[in-house]
């Protein structure tokens, strides 16, 4: 994680902020074969004296709950993670090496049975102990067939208890993501007393719940009793806050101590204070388009090279990204990943003479002589529909507009509210759809595989992609205990979606987060889940 200074400065933003400012004021894989992971030695320490006193964190994010805080509903346990409010099995520490959090270990009894034994005296922020009642409890919420996400965990064919501090997990066949998938916020362990969830959240975290105002801010305060020893913070308020200059200008005006999602083009103006400073890291979240294979002359494999070979990622990153912002991607997954096979993966260079002589295989070229591409008789147009919410797709898909239009295909931008971008794309009404995902969230390739490219993926019926080639690969890849098969697995996969192009890969993310320097202890998690832990704390 490194501080970012001396970047080119942007006199236009600097006049645009103080415009804003004025009317401001007037008006958020584990290795197979490793078979057991054992805890350190539980260190309890005391708070210092008066550590124990100050002011709650201020934290700005873009993203947060709407009407509910259960973590077993749609995408909420990412947020009330970030909030320090509940844990998981297992986690992915800040170098995503997967460690125990309330396990202590697990054993692979056989290719479908897992038994992990559980941390001994935890308790809940209600007071009720942590055991093995509490596991099979929150792991079936998630069983449940009326939970929306349900499917993603089909696999998992029962969790039962075997003694207070053990449970028995049996998959239907052998998946070798088990205990990664362990790591997701969906999985959080809930106290079996909590009564209502959805509103008065109970976990085992760092922090505990004291209220929400839907849509607006979360406010946690001090676990006295957390388990891994003193949690520095008397509290924070969290308060979600979608456009990225008001997020910006609550850091400037001192209201904010951390904001996720600085603008890129912000960043000097921020780091430029001598009490602020933007910190930066590479995530494992990659912007991509959708490409609608289902449309002509989309359908046609030389057409969807051909827009890779139009896209000059290095200028998106350097231009729409402020060269901050993120890394021009190769294929599926960020060269972090462990998984990746980005190395061994031949990417798409900025070549317009290839990708011009792709497109006139496929039956499209200018045949009027005006500079614009014809296909079937018809100028060649395309769009690219995105939403706003990340502050960087906008420019990014203007970019790319102005790139394809350079060899001579006619690119409208349409900016979408996110469930209608998702309900256009879901119907096929869509050429192109740019979209920002964490690939890897739960540290194992199947995760992303399965959904976009197997054949039953949700997100490949966006598509309309099929490959039987894929599908077995993928299959073979999360049913096999043997690392390295599983490594051949995705390298196949990795290297036949790319010549596909079903989704086109166009740059990894970086995340910015901005920060007074009174804020010590905090650190960016590449795959964006924790975000608030013990450690870190304000100064007065």
């Amino acid at each position: 994680m490194k501080k970012l200074k001396n970047l080119k400065k942007n006199p236009l933003l600097i006049i645009f902020i103080c415009i804003s400012l004025g009317t401001l004021f007037v008006s958020g894989c584990i290795d197979s074969s490793q078979q057991e992971l054992t805890l350190p030695e539980e260190t309890r320490t005391v708070l210092a004296p008066g550590e124990e006193e100050g002011n709650p964190l201020k934290v700005v994010m873009i993203f947060g709950p709407s009407d509910s805080l259960d973590p077993a509903y749609k995408w909420v346990g990412w947020y009330v993670r970030c909030a320090g409010i509940y844990e998981t099995l297992f986690a992915y520490d800040e170098d995503m090496q997967l460690v125990p959090e309330l396990a202590s270990e697990y054993e692979q009894l056989n290719s479908t049975a897992w038994k992990i034994s559980l941390r001994p005296d935890v308790r809940f922020h209600d007071g009720s102990p942590f055991n093995a009642d509490a596991v099979v409890h929150s792991i079936n919420r998630v069983l449940d067939p009326e939970n929306s996400r349900y499917s993603q965990y089909e696999f998992i064919a029962s969790v039962s208890k075997l003694d207070e501090l053990n449970v028995l997990i049996r998959t239907k066949e052998p998946y070798a993501p088990t205990i990664a998938s362990l790591t997701d916020p969906l999985l959080s362990i809930v106290s079996p007393n909590a009564s209502d969830p959805a509103h008065s959240p109970v976990g085992t975290g760092p922090f505990r719940f004291e209220s929400y105002e839907e849509g607006i801010r979360l406010t946690v305060v001090r676990n006295e009793a957390y388990r891994n020893g003193a949690v520095l913070l008397k509290g924070a308020s969290i308060e979600y806050v979608p456009d990225p200059i008001t997020r910006t200008l609550r850091l400037q005006a001192g209201e904010a101590d951390i904001v996720r999602g600085i603008p890129e083009t912000e960043v000097e103006l921020i780091n430029e204070a001598p009490e602020l400073e933007v910190l930066s890291r590479e995530t494992l979240r990659t912007a991509f388009m959708y490409v609608n294979t289902r449309k002509a002359p989309l359908d046609n494999v030389k057409v969807r090279q051909a827009l890779n070979y139009g896209l000059n990622r290095e200028e998106i990153v350097r231009t729409a990204l402020e060269g901050v912002g993120g890394v021009p991607a190769e294929g599926i997954f960020p060269s972090t990943l462990p998984w990746s096979s980005n190395e061994r993966l031949e990417g798409y260079t900025h070549d317009p003479e290839k990708a011009k002589a792709l497109l006139a295989e496929a039956g499209i070229s200018d045949t009027d002589g005006d500079g614009w591409l014809e296909y079937a008789g018809k100028p060649f147009t395309l769009n690219i529909r995105t939403y706003d919410k990340r502050p960087e797709l906008k420019p990014t898909a203007e970019v790319m507009a102005s790139q394809l239009e350079a060899i001579g295909i006619k690119t409208e931008v349409l900016i979408r509210e996110t469930g209608a971008l998702s309900a256009d794309v879901s119907d096929g009404n869509y050429d192109l759809a740019l979209y920002a995902w964490g690939v890897a969230p739960t540290g194992d390739p199947d995760y992303f595989l399965s959904l976009h490219f197997e054949s039953s993926g949700k997100q490949a019926g966006w598509t309309g992609y099929s490959s039987s080639e894929v599908d077995e690969w993928i299959r073979l890849g999360r049913s096999s205990q043997d690392p390295e098969e599983r490594q051949a697995c995705y390298d196949k996969v990795q290297k036949k979606v790319l010549e596909d192009s079903p989704e086109i890969f166009v740059f990894y993310y970086t995340e910015l987060v901005g920060e007074n320097t009174k804020v010590k202890g905090y650190r960016i998690y590449p795959n964006e889940i924790s975000f608030l832990t013990k450690d870190i704390s304000l100064e007065k």
